[in-house]
């Protein structure tokens, strides 16, 4: 029971440090955003600062850089100040690079911002040993504030700056400074360690609430019944293709009405006539596997938008869809369902899918008028001008 008890607490663990491979992607996206824009307001607050400390030892100091001390002072200042503008130079430089290449060069800089305040505040400490850690203190508290780390960077970052200011500053320490110090080091490292956390826990539920949008979009844009395109969906569909459509390049909607649908539903009952329409999407979707859209688009009306010829798809129709409504069995039983269809081929340019439905529709109206299973066939223009009907034959 013990050993069950050990090994929920190191899963637990390992569960908090651990960046799932799915949203590790966006993780870093995330990671690299925030950190961008708190290293810009800390390099412009850098720059500020240093600005006028190095203006204070050389304008305002009676000494100048004639001390030792001034000149190292100096030194310290003017490092940080390039340094806050190579920063954004990288930043700006790398905008565009590769993740793990960006990110080497915020970590880089952060780690330096943060060893440098470590190393002034232990020179404080060497020169008056009864100074203030407040300057460590503030980079250790800032760090955790402000920028995202993964603990396989925040340890490292939190564990050398203070064992490089113990080791410079330590024996100038009484032992409640250093209580202190450790305990912040440590409390600011758990800071960053579950603000690194809760970036992971956040971009998991974000991916999450995003996918379940997804399939809500799905659900809304299906037809519940046959899983086909709905009406609003398949026009959606079409019109999209209409508008980046080029000249030259078929497009080709077929409009499908099965024939004696309500005589089925009457017959045989409503259960058998959704069984009908359900197949007939399967069979819509054998016979067209590369099509741009098929929808459900009335009760037993169906739609295919094809990257085709309609001499092509009318040919489809007749060798590969009609015969794959013909095997259709109800309680064992064959029955005989035929559909008749209007095709309508564009060019795609200057052509509203208002027209070309309405074409299809007439071509669909006219291959009804003439008996079960027949196709008639239109072309619109470019401007959307309404060729005679030139192709109508018989399928069934």
């Amino acid at each position: 029971m013990v050993r069950g008890g050990e090994s929920a607490v190191k899963a637990a663990i390992l569960d908090f440090f651990h960046v799932p491979e799915a949203v590790r992607a966006e993780f870093w996206r995330e990671v690299l955003q925030k950190n961008h824009l708190s290293l810009v307001v800390i390099c412009i607050m850098i720059l500020g600062m240093e600005l006028y400390n190095m203006a204070r030892v050389l304008l305002w100091s009676s000494s100048g850089l004639g001390t030792l001390n001034n000149r190292i002072y100096f030194g310290f200042y003017a490092s940080l100040f390039l340094s806050a503008i190579l920063c954004l130079l990288l930043e700006h430089a790398l905008r565009q690079a590769a993740p793990m290449r960006r990110w080497a060069a915020q970590y880089g800089s952060m780690l330096f911002f943060f060893l440098w305040h470590a190393v002034l505040n232990a020179y404080d400490l060497m020169r008056d040993p009864y100074g203030s850690t407040g300057i460590f203190v503030t980079a250790v508290l800032a760090l955790a504030v402000f920028i995202h780390m993964p603990w396989t960077f925040s340890i490292p970052a939190y564990g050398l700056a203070y064992g490089l200011f113990f080791l410079l500053a330590g024996k100038h320490l009484a032992g409640g400074d250093l209580l202190n110090l450790t305990f912040t080091t440590i409390v600011s490292l758990a800071v960053s360690l579950t603000t690194s956390r809760n970036l992971v826990i956040m971009v998991s539920q974000r991916r999450q609430i995003d996918e379940a949008n997804a399939q809500l979009q799905e659900l809304l844009e299906r037809d519940p019944l046959t899983g086909l395109l709905n009406k609003v969906a398949f026009q959606s569909c079409a019109e999209r293709i209409l508008e980046d459509g080029e000249r030259g390049q078929d497009l080709t909607l077929l409009l499908l009405d099965l024939d004696d649908f309500k005589g089925i539903n009457d017959h045989y009952g409503h259960p058998c006539g959704d069984d009908v329409l359900v197949h007939t999407a399967q069979a819509l979707r054998q016979v067209f596997p590369e099509a741009a859209g098929i929808g459900r688009v009335g009760g037993d009306e169906f739609a295919v938008l094809l990257r085709d010829r309609a001499e092509g798809a009318s040919e489809r129709i007749g060798q590969g869809l009609l015969p794959a409504l013909a095997r259709f069995h109800w309680e064992e039983k064959p029955l005989q369902i035929c559909c008749s269809t209007g095709i309508c081929r564009t060019d795609r340019v200057g052509v509203s899918y208002r027209a070309l439905y309405e074409a299809a529709d007439r071509a669909l109206y006219e291959a009804k008028g003439l008996g079960k299973g027949r196709a008639c066939a239109c072309v619109l223009d470019g401007e959307g001008a309404e060729n005679s009907m030139r192709k109508k034959q018989k399928n069934c």
